[in-house]
């Protein structure tokens, strides 16, 4: 049989050196510009690189999903960098959020939850941890799947003072994969999640059932 060697980048932390950094824009997004080098895999350092980063914090995104009935709870919402989409700047999602200062992940996901979709939770399994677009942001998202107790469906919500304005669906599963494959699900955080409940869906809902 064939043995699996793991595998773990060549390099580390320590591989890589920042020789300047620079806010260019500081805002409620920050744009930073870096003087770096870092290891080559055929040996040695790189030159000096120049790179903008977008630093934005850290997110976390849960997909809510009652067992019972089987149905995913999404929000629907407008995203100005869609505005390029000829369809629609509106796009289906996941419960999502920034990480304040002093904040679990399991506190930010239930209080998102809460805000975006009335939507109350009593478990919460880890998905994935990952960076939605490493080579420009610096921003890393975990993600979770959460158990529902409630939630508002067909409500409208979100904070108006951070201008939200969020639709909460519920939709069956089985749509949501269907989706999933028609390539209807056109957002990162929420394509992951989807892939994840396709392979290990069946088994939460039977631990969960079962509990």
């Amino acid at each position: 049989a064939q043995v699996l060697t793991p595998f773990s980048p060549r390099f580390s932390a320590a591989d890589a050196q920042v020789l300047e950094r620079d806010v260019v824009y500081h805002g409620f997004f920050s744009l930073v510009k870096l003087s770096l080098k870092h290891r080559l895999f055929g040996g040695g350092w790189s030159q000096p690189l120049t790179r903008e980063i977008f630093e934005r914090g850290d997110a976390v995104a849960v997909l809510p999903w009652d067992p019972i009935r089987d149905e995913l709870i999404f929000v629907e919402q407008f995203r100005p960098g869609a505005l390029r989409d000829q369809d629609s700047p509106w796009m289906l999602e996941l419960v999502a959020g920034m990480v304040a200062d002093g904040e679990s992940d399991s506190e930010v996901a239930r209080r998102e939850a809460q805000e975006e979709a009335d939507c109350s939770l009593d478990q919460l399994e880890l998905i994935a941890t990952f960076y939605p677009s490493a080579g420009a942001c610096s921003e890393q998202i975990r993600t979770f799947v959460g158990r529902v107790l409630t939630a508002g469906i067909g409500e409208v919500h979100g904070h108006a003072e951070e201008h939200e304005d969020l639709l909460v669906h519920a939709i069956p599963r089985v749509e949501a994969l269907r989706m999933l494959d028609a390539n209807e699900i056109n957002n990162g955080h929420t394509l992951i999640a989807l892939q994840w409940l396709a392979r290990h869906g069946e088994a939460l809902r039977e631990q969960w059932l079962s509990n």
